[in-house]
């Protein structure tokens, strides 16, 4: 059994996400839960993309995020591909992971984080012809506010 748990801890050393648990976990940051369909690699992107920002991942790949959409708020207006939850918080779209960092840090009295669509250029989007991007906070009536502006 320890010989099992060695390789084991080695295997994951040695990729990485050894070290991107425990920084996550270092930091205090709850671990953020990712819906997504199954099928996206933008989806995929984003998530190494906040892992590689020192969070803990758990994704889940269901046949439509849309149910969760609504029962946590997210308007036709704030949608994108992905929908995930971190602490009492819902992050919809392509947020950066340094706005993560700031909502957590400051823990504002909001719903959540939305970057609507598919911005080329925000993370798990990148490429040629990058657009700037607006990251939008949302409260509970769905009022929104430009929470973080990038590449404008």
């Amino acid at each position: 059994m320890r010989s099992l748990i060695l390789i084991s801890s080695l295997v994951l050393l040695s990729t990485g996400v050894g070290f991107l648990a425990h920084s996550a976990h270092a930091q205090g940051h709850p671990t953020i839960e990712v819906y997504k369909s199954p099928t996206c690699g933008c989806c995929t992107k984003w998530v190494v993309h906040l892992q590689e920002h020192g969070f803990t991942v758990n994704v889940t790949d269901v046949p439509s995020v849309v149910p969760l959409k609504e029962r946590v708020g997210i308007t036709p207006k704030l949608s994108s591909c992905h929908t995930a939850l971190v602490g009492d918080y819902v992050l919809e779209g392509h947020v950066p992971a340094p706005d993560v960092h700031r909502l957590l840090a400051e823990g504002p009295a909001i719903k959540g984080l939305a970057v609507p669509g598919m911005p080329i250029g925000s993370p798990g989007m990148e490429g040629p012809n990058a657009q700037g991007f607006d990251v939008y906070s949302f409260d509970r009536s769905g009022e929104t506010e430009i929470y973080a502006t990038h590449g404008k």
